[in-house]
This record gives C-alpha cells, structure tokens and sequence, in this order.
C-alpha cells in the first residue's frame, strides 16, 4: 500500500507560508503519527549524548587538560558548519524531478508552508537515537579516542540548533540581543529563500556569502 499521502498542491517551492494547522505527509497512519514529535525530546537525546560522551572521554582519560575544551569548540564548530551545508544543498535541492520535489518537500519544504507547526521541527525519537548512535560509530571510526570530545561538541551544537530554531518559530522576537537569530532566520522563511541558511549561527552565511540583504 502507498505509504505517502497523495501530492498536495502545496509542494510548488513558492508554497505560502501557513500559520495554522499541518500538512499530512504519509497516506499511513502509523508513519505520519510518528512523523510528528515533542521538541523535548531530541533536544534531551542529543544534550544527553553530549554529557554522556564528554563525562565518559574524561573520566577515562580520553580528554586531559585543555584538550579537553579544545575538541569539545572544535566539535561544536564542526555542527554549525554541518548545520548550514545541509541546510543549503540537501533541505534545499533543486526540484528538478517529482521524486526531488516530493522528497524537498518531506524533509524541509512542509516547514516552510507550516513554519508554526511545532511538532515538525525536529526527527521523532527514534530516528533521532539513530542518529545519535550513527554520528558515535562515525566519529570513533575517524577521530579515535578525540570522538568523544568532538561528539560532545558536535551533539551539544545539535541540541542548541534544535532548541533555537523551535523557540525562533513558537515565540516572539525578545527584545534584546537574541532578536538577531529571529531576524535572521525570518528573512530565510519570508523574503529570501536562498540566503540565510544558519540558524544557530550566521558564521557561515558571512564566510560563504550567503547573508540576507
């Protein structure tokens, strides 16, 4: 049986932003239950792997002195780069075929006509526990025993993304230096598409020339 729901029109790219309801995205039932989900949760999932491998690496001394600090920025560093290159060349491929468009649309396109729908901002926990066990083998296989403050840091990054994106679309600009990360993003969702793909961070959108103007 077909699992996903039947094309809606509003997969066009220029798709209106709606401030109220949700699209269905899965004809089955089960699948689009569980392709909904509580911010809370993959939040704590990866703020929980951060502590987890940043307590493990150094009570076993995997992480000593500075070292320590050290991978942890340089992983977090990694994750905002990580962040805006997914968010540049996969949540926004061109949609040159049905499969592309349909694809765009599932895993980013359906954010940008739903923008307040929180329950679509982050990956249902189980994939996000996936994920979190994937970036673990990854990083062990590549940095050794430097995983587990790199992992710290890259996990930490992803659970402040997650956490900075929900809050940018569940409440409104505060009125004081954080009001740059609702502003930024806005111009992402309302005005220009193509620019301003950082959201936990504008680092890359200034070294790669891609700041809203």
């Amino acid at each position: 049986m077909e699992s996903l729901a039947v094309e809606p029109a509003a997969m066009a790219p220029a798709a209106r932003p709606q401030h109220k309801g949700s699209a269905r995205l899965f004809a089955n039932p089960v699948l689009e239950r569980l392709s909904h989900t509580h911010i809370a949760w993959p939040v704590s999932i990866f703020f929980s792997t951060a502590l987890l491998s940043f307590y493990y690496g150094f009570t076993h001394g995997f992480l000593p002195g500075l070292s320590a600090l050290g991978l942890f920025l340089g992983g977090w560093l990694l994750f905002t780069y990580v962040e805006y290159a997914m968010h540049r060349y996969l949540y926004h491929l061109p949609t040159t075929t049905p499969l592309r468009r349909r694809l765009q649309y599932t895993i980013h396109g359906v954010h940008h006509e739903f923008p307040k729908d929180k329950t679509r901002m982050a990956m249902p926990p189980f994939v996000t526990v996936f994920v979190a066990s994937l970036l673990f083998f990854l990083f062990r296989l590549m940095f050794g025993t430097w995983a587990f403050g790199l992992l710290s840091g890259f996990t930490f990054g992803y659970a402040l993304y997650l956490f900075v994106h929900y809050a940018i679309h569940a409440y409104a600009p505060p009125q004081n230096f954080l009001r740059v990360w609702w502003t930024h993003h806005a111009q992402h969702h309302y005005r220009q598409h193509e620019s301003a793909f950082g959201v936990s961070s504008t680092l890359w959108d200034h070294v790669f020339h891609t700041m809203p103007f």
